[in-house]
């Protein structure tokens, strides 16, 4: 049995320690913000964009990306609350329903990727303003309020203390882990990344692979729609803008490479609790929203640049020596 390794890869360790200094320094400058209470309070704020950052990771493991997910968090959202309020699904069927349809949208999109062959990067552009197009066309700027309270437990209640969202996303992180750590599906998303070309030769099922992480990408804004609707207690059409930014920050500062073949849940995770615990010390402290934009960017420069260089150390203490040269005859030929 192989255990589990201890050591956190180059760019982790960095982060890590990041992260570290960062709670440090943020409850020297505020007594409030490393309270028990305000930690799970971010933990509950981040849980939405945590959840679709899981399946971001392996989309961009694989050399992808996918821009949609915001947009497809406002569709399922507004297809939730109109299915149940205005066509008159039963709530746990529309609850289904708004799940089926984030599905439905990520299978779109990697079917049109891998199929017809369309870059990522355009193909999600366009269902970035499709699904936002579609969510606001149907609400017509209207929302939807007035849920049943048993609708609020997922979004609002608690677990053992623990809200109740957080232990979903907790779930999220160690069934993601796992799957991209320890099984052989993880380890063909690597091999996607670094060489399409290659793994097609190996015989890996390249387009079905890309298929289903990105149907996971849009069942997960789905579920992250459900949580975010059951949270507030609303459905609007702009719910989710911007989401897609604040993954894929999350995902790229947690050290996954956008140029594919290199990545993990855990850099995802710390990635992710150093922007939002970052966005909420600094509010704390009285720093305003631009400036908190400018420190989270410069953090990100610094964590990307430290670990390159801490990786290029690493790799020039692995190359071999020279071989030393031939010995030569007095007329200046090697000999044999």
């Amino acid at each position: 049995m192989t255990a589990w390794p201890l050591k956190l890869p180059a760019h982790e360790a960095v982060l890590a320690a990041i992260l570290v200094l960062a709670l440090a320094l943020l409850a020297v400058l505020s007594d409030r913000f490393f309270t028990l209470d305000n930690l799970l309070n971010q933990g509950l704020l981040m849980t939405e964009v945590g959840l679709i950052a899981m399946p971001m990771t392996f989309v961009i493991i694989t050399g992808g990306i996918d821009l949609s997910v915001g947009s497809a968090l406002g569709m399922c959202a507004i297809l939730l609350g109109y299915s149940w309020h205005n066509w008159g699904f039963p709530l746990p069927l529309a609850i289904g329903f708004a799940l089926a349809a984030g599905a439905a949208g990520g299978f779109v999109n990697g079917w049109v990727i891998t199929r017809l062959g369309v870059p990522p990067l355009i193909m999600t552009i366009a269902t970035l303003a499709l699904y936002r197009g579609l969510a606001e066309g149907i609400s017509q700027a209207h929302s939807v309020r007035n849920y049943p309270p048993w609708f609020a437990a997922l979004g609002q209640g608690t677990l053992f203390g623990v809200p109740a969202q957080l232990w979903v996303l907790v779930v999220a992180i160690v069934l993601f882990g796992v799957v991209l750590a320890r099984t052989t599906f993880g380890r063909a998303l690597r091999a996607i990344g670094h060489s399409e070309t290659a793994a097609r030769f190996s015989g890996l099922p390249v387009d079905r692979i890309k298929l289903a992480v990105y149907t996971a990408s849009g069942f997960m804004a789905g579920l992250a729609a459900w949580i975010f609707v059951s949270r507030v207690g609303t459905t609007r059409s702009d719910m989710g803008m911007g989401v897609e930014l604040d993954v894929i920050a999350a995902v790229v500062l947690g050290g996954t490479s956008i140029f594919g073949g290199t990545g993990t849940i855990v850099g995802t995770v710390l990635g992710l609790a150093l922007i939002q615990l970052l966005k909420d010390g600094l509010s704390l402290t009285g720093v305003k929203g631009d400036a908190t934009i400018v420190v989270i960017g410069t953090v990100l420069i610094l964590s990307i640049l430290v670990s390159n260089f801490a990786e290029r150390r690493r790799e020039s203490g692995r190359m071999p020596p020279a071989p030393a040269p031939r010995p030569t005859t007095e007329k200046g030929r090697n000999e044999p």
